[in-house]
């Protein structure tokens, strides 16, 4: 079945879904990493491929900016696609200075003031959880291959500017232990465990809260090589 997010058939999209934030990633990553890809959606240009790589069939779509975005689109995944595995690929703020640009985060929780996991499905508290096996298949992945990462929790946030007087990252990491932060992973993880799936996510730190680094649009599109390839390498 299509949709009104989504064009693709059944059967068009794999069993795991790489999901960067980006559409122009996920057509990087297509492009890029996989064989033979195949776009199965363009709908309000959320970019959707399926492809091959390393014999493996492996798709990979956007899913937009925050938690209603990827909300609805891994829902519609799981429920609709029978997808099994989504593997977030996004970036990241830091809210420490032992983070650096380019370093690559393993989420093993997700910290958010969100009331997305209440509303969608009535579930209480403020920290959604990844699955254990595809996250610790990623961690041993990314030790084989031999790429650093770095396993903590993050706080996914319903908003990207804050004002002055609500509380700031050194909060954050002071009293919720959150080493950076995104926009996504806690609705990716409920939707996981509402409907009985994996996810999982991988982050690379692109800009810095502490010392004001950053890297630009265009960088963040093609230089997060080295934590796509743990993610493809951990899909075989």
């Amino acid at each position: 079945m299509t949709t009104p997010h989504n064009t693709a058939k059944v059967g068009e999209i794999a069993k795991t879904v790489l999901m960067p934030g980006d559409p122009l990633r996920a057509k990087y990553i297509a492009d890029t990493f996989l064989e033979n890809p195949i776009q199965f959606n363009g709908i309000r240009n959320m970019l959707g491929y399926t492809g091959s790589y390393k014999g493996k069939q492996i798709s990979v779509m956007g899913s937009g900016m925050g938690m209603p975005s990827i909300g609805i689109y891994s829902y519609e995944l799981y429920k609709f696609y029978d997808v099994e595995n989504i593997i977030r690929v996004g970036s990241s703020g830091t809210y420490t200075d032992e983070l650096n640009i380019h370093d690559i985060v393993l989420v093993d929780s997700s910290w958010s003031q969100s009331t997305y996991a209440n509303v969608q499905a009535g579930v209480e508290g403020d920290i959604q959880y990844p699955s254990e096996l595809l996250t610790n298949k990623i961690e041993e992945t990314a030790k084989q291959i031999n790429i650093p990462i770095v396993r903590g929790r993050i706080h996914s946030s319903d908003v990207f500017y804050y004002e002055s007087s609500v509380p700031n990252y050194i909060d954050f990491y002071n009293n919720h232990k959150c080493i950076c932060t995104e926009m996504e992973s806690y609705a990716l993880f409920h939707n996981a465990k509402t409907l009985g799936k994996q996810a999982a996510s991988l982050l690379t730190i692109s800009d810095s809260l502490v010392t004001h680094e950053e890297i630009s649009a265009e960088a963040r599109q093609t230089s997060f090589n080295k934590m796509l390839q743990i993610a493809l390498e951990a899909c075989l």
